[in-house]
């Protein structure tokens, strides 16, 4: 099969309502082997696929993302999130990181290639972003866990976590309706509906994180920026000092639950 010219490939992403049309045609074009697969990556898309399920991959903090169909697309908001958590972490011996709901994995892969040294586990629920997850993670010598939340973990990582990342799903249920097709038809329900409120993932994973966090350890979510009074309300109640970071520019709001220290015991020399 004859592959479409450039411009047919614009002008049929244009009309389907693609707002950067010709860079996602060079994109298309540059991936596909052959015509018949350029045909057919064309119909995906314009049939509302997320580009980066079409192409296979997904750019995040300059890295690139394996990425299967209806496996979450990893947001390039998140990078902040990893932002903040490579300043949370310990430089001077192995970070233990956790990134639970990882989807494809990239927000702890993201972070193992910021860090000098890293034991990196992760575990989703779903067993379609397992798969992809485990060629990631296990690309960077980590390790991926099918379950749910903290339940498939290895219990010898309880109270030894430095960086808990946790992209757990926010969305309010009644507002999964209204988000854009690309996210409400194409990636899976579970990564994206929070419950009525949109925190009752984070509820369940706040008051069982204390347990696994090492003293000083850090949780991080994302959250909206609505939401972020109540986040900070719910980590608390877990055990934990929150806290609330933006980033205007990207849209991005975090909440970050710190795991205090153990305070010295024993009387001080007089």
């Amino acid at each position: 099969m004859v592959a479409p010219s450039r411009s047919a490939v614009v002008g049929t992403l244009r009309a389907a309502g693609c707002v950067f049309a010709e860079d996602e045609a060079d994109l298309l074009i540059g991936t596909a082997a052959t015509g018949a697969v350029l045909t057919a990556m064309i119909a995906r898309r314009v049939s509302g696929e997320p580009l980066e399920q079409v192409v296979g991959w997904a750019l995040f903090r300059g890295l690139r993302i394996s990425l299967d169909p209806g496996v979450f697309v990893p947001r390039r908001r998140s990078e902040f999130l990893v932002e903040q958590a490579i300043h949370l972490s310990p430089r001077q011996r192995k970070t233990v990181v956790v990134d639970l709901c990882c989807g494809s994995g990239a927000l702890g892969i993201a972070l193992a290639d910021a860090l000098d040294d890293v034991e990196l586990v992760a575990a989703d629920v779903d067993p379609a972003a397992v798969r992809c997850a485990r060629r990631n993670v296990e690309a960077v010598g980590g390790t991926v866990f099918e379950g749910d939340l903290f339940a498939p973990l290895p219990p010898d990582l309880a109270g030894r976590v430095d960086v808990l990342l946790a992209n757990v799903p926010y969305v309010p249920t009644e507002a999964v309706a209204l988000m854009p097709p690309e996210a409400r038809l194409h990636e899976p329900r579970v990564a994206l509906d929070g419950g009525a409120d949109g925190l009752d993932v984070l509820r369940r994973v706040a008051a069982e994180a204390p347990g696994w966090l090492a003293p000083g350890g850090h949780l991080l979510v994302e959250t909206s920026d609505r939401q972020a009074a109540e986040a900070t309300q719910v980590m608390a109640a877990g055990g934990l000092t929150a806290q609330t970071t933006y980033d205007e520019d990207r849209g991005a709001t975090v909440v970050i639950g710190h795991k205090a220290e153990p305070r010295p015991t024993g009387r001080a020399d007089r």
